[in-house]
């Protein structure tokens, strides 16, 4: 976490099931035919930092969390289950209560000696969520993997390793939100889950209606794949500072969101670092978050889902023309490809996984971005206040790299920004970081 490694010891306990507090149904529910497409079947891993708070000093994290994540589990019982796969790959929940897993731990170091840097990457996460053999498996596994490691402070750290097929970035909020709240002393979740995952199956007979360029199978070239050589890579985050954002403002000659801006500056500076030759296509990936999609004259029938609801259509062009042109044209790109994604677009998507079988991404030349400032994973509040810090562990995705997030961060002076953690060939890395800084430095 620090700059500098930093030895530290953590004293585990014997891993635990932690099953709902009280009886649930035990019934087998279908996952939604956006949920078991092949690119969401991998565990993502999330850390939460938080400090001492004197208010708590009588309660012990480990035991108020425990208990809370029993509690929560009685609400969102599919949690405490097991993942089976069916007829045609299709995944489903086996709700058995067997409960989720949950390791209790303790550190022999206090947050002030882990540093100012508490942010991605973590190169001592692996002190700080346990390694269960065949993690990476998600067939007959607990959704959840948690451990609360305490630190000598009386902060504390909490690693979740979460199963990417049963919710996207707002549901894990909303979950993590219920969680929280029991572990103040509600006595339910201020939102009630719901599954509804047919909202979200495929139609009979199913019926693909959009051009779908997120999921064309493409051939790797003949030579070496750059931005897919695993023998160097290293994570890095970069920090956008609201500076930042008015400089390559500057290099857009019209209004966007931050968003775009942060996502043409990480497509263009990517692509020059990765050194392709100009006609070979590249693909930026968009998560867009579909809800709102399903409002009905004012209302939401989404409220309280807590599955994958959401799409990354892809904005296509070649290195050449992407590196060529302003950053406006990558702006313009990312917007039309945003504004694609209706409802009929997330059932087009459905379809086309039951026709083409739960297919895998392009990962071919290919990133994917995900906006996690609006989910703010640092106000989760167990009771310690809001976390020092809330969210993911570095850049990546289960087995793809070409995944980021842009992740609000709070600076060491207390300024308001940006933070994009990604993972690059160490050489790849170091001509990322200069493009960047040419951009930056452009209106200098």
């Amino acid at each position: 976490m620090a700059s500098s490694p930093l030895l530290f010891t953590v004293r585990r306990f014997q891993p635990e099931l932690v099953q709902p507090a009280a009886s649930t149904p035990r019934e087998v529910k279908l996952l939604s035919d956006i949920d078991d497409q092949q690119g969401l079947r991998f565990n993502i891993p999330f850390i939460f930092i938080y400090r001492h708070e004197p208010s708590m000093a009588e309660k012990d994290p480990v035991e108020v969390l425990r208990n809370a994540l029993s509690q929560t589990l009685v609400y969102y019982y599919p949690f405490a289950g097991r993942i089976k796969e069916g007829v045609g790959r299709k995944l489903m929940v086996d709700c058995t209560g067997e409960g989720v897993m949950f390791v209790e731990a303790e550190a022999d170091i206090t947050l002030d000696q882990l540093g100012d840097s508490l942010h991605p990457p973590f190169p001592c996460f692996q002190e700080l969520l346990y390694d269960v053999p065949d993690s990476e498996l998600i067939i007959d596994r607990p959704f959840r993997l948690i451990q609360v490691t305490r630190l000598r402070c009386g902060g504390f750290i909490v690693a979740i390793n979460l199963n990417h097929t049963m919710s996207d970035g707002t549901g894990i909020r909303q979950f993590l939100d219920a969680w929280a709240e029991m572990a103040r002393g509600a006595y339910q979740p201020s939102i009630q889950p719901v599954w509804r995952r047919e909202i979200l199956m495929a139609r009979d007979p199913p019926c693909i209606t959009y051009h779908h360029r997120e999921y064309e199978q493409i051939l790797p070239p003949y030579n070496t794949i750059k931005e897919e050589d695993t023998t160097n890579i290293v994570h890095q985050s970069f920090f956008f500072k609201p500076s930042d954002i008015a400089t390559i403002r500057l290099l857009v000659p019209f209004q966007c969101t931050t968003f775009d801006i942060i996502t043409a500056c990480f497509w263009y500076c990517r692509t020059k670092a990765l050194q392709l030759e100009p006609e070979e296509e590249v693909r930026m990936m968009v998560i867009v978050n579909a809800r709102s999609r399903f409002n009905n004259n004012h209302s939401t029938p989404l409220i309280g889902y807590y599955g994958n609801c959401f799409a990354y259509p892809a904005a296509v062009t070649t290195a050449g023309k992407l590196c060529g042109n302003s950053l406006g044209y990558a702006v313009e790109l990312i917007r039309k490809v945003k504004s694609e994604v209706t409802k009929e677009y997330i059932q087009s998507v459905a379809d086309l996984m039951v026709i083409k079988e739960r297919c895998l991404f392009t990962t071919v030349r290919s990133c994917i971005i995900s906006d996690l400032t609006r989910a703010k994973f640092r106000e989760v509040d167990f009771g310690w206040g809001e976390g020092v810090y809330g969210g993911v562990v570095k850049g990546g995705a289960g087995p793809f790299l070409g995944v980021t997030y842009i992740v609000p961060h709070k600076s060491t002076k207390g300024e308001d920004c940006f933070m994009l953690p990604i993972c690059l060939p160490s050489q790849v890395m170091k001509r990322f970081a200069k493009e960047l800084d040419q951009i930056l430095g452009s209106q200098n």
